[in-house]
């Protein structure tokens, strides 16, 4: 079913009781109240794919909320400009994300049409966040889109700075879905079966699909790495898993 939906620019209350942008997009009428989703924006930034995602989402029946994690960087600055004035500073601390994240939920659960149920979902390094947010919050599941330094940290060279969240397995707290691709070399598909048998050890609640052919960023639309098929095919999994966790 497709709802129609409304989007805008609103603010929530951050790590800290900072105030912080985020983008809000939320389904109009319809039978709710809707599941929520916080959409993890990628490394690139608070940018207009991303805020692509949060309307298919919203259209799709859920309320979907995108807090600007490079807000206090660079308030009101473009995309490009602000990631560049993040990675400067070695990225966003892992425990602002987790705190930024538990406000978009808090914001999500306050609204009438809620139903109390949030999910998280992340691409790159928004994929490794949202597994973060997924062993450190009361989520009811989680989405890991090719998530990369979960398993092995970037080079010590990298701009914004990772650790290794393998060790975190043990603390995960809801329904996790991933998708990667089999040809994709941030995680590797080694990393990707480390995590799936750390995961298992620990008894789990997980679902990891990996696509021939495809490589890192395969969802986005915008750049040669696209895979349709991989794309499509992506989509459905995320849709009956939100179906089964957070309608």
């Amino acid at each position: 079913m497709t709802h129609d939906m409304k989007a805008e620019t609103v603010t929530i209350r951050g790590d800290g009781g900072d105030e912080i942008e985020a983008y809000l997009a939320q389904p109009v009428g319809g039978d709710g109240p809707f599941g929520g989703v916080v959409v993890i924006h990628h490394m690139p930034g608070y940018d207009r794919s991303t805020k692509e995602v949060a309307r298919r989402f919203a259209a799709e029946g859920y309320i979907a909320v995108m807090p600007n994690l490079y807000h206090r960087e660079a308030p009101g600055a473009a995309p490009d400009d602000a990631a560049a004035a993040a990675r400067a500073l070695g990225g966003v601390p892992d425990q602002r994300l987790v705190g930024d994240v538990r406000g978009a939920m808090s914001h999500i659960k306050a609204m009438p049409n809620s139903n109390g149920k949030v999910a998280t979902l992340g691409h790159c390094s928004g994929g490794r966040q949202s597994f973060l947010c997924a062993v450190s919050l009361p989520l009811d599941a989680a989405v890991v889109c090719y998530g990369g330094a979960i398993v092995k940290p970037p080079p010590a060279d990298f701009a914004v700075k990772m650790v290794s969240l393998l060790e975190r397995s043990k603390d995960l707290q809801c329904p996790l879905l991933g998708l990667f691709g089999d040809e994709d070399k941030f995680p590797t598909p080694e990393e990707v079966a480390t995590l799936s048998a750390e995961l298992q050890e620990h008894g789990k609640d997980f679902e990891f699909r990996s696509y021939p052919g495809a490589g890192h960023a395969f969802f986005d639309v915008d750049r040669p790495s696209y895979r349709v098929d991989a794309a499509l095919d992506g989509y459905k999994q995320i849709r009956a898993f939100f179906a089964r966790t957070i309608a």
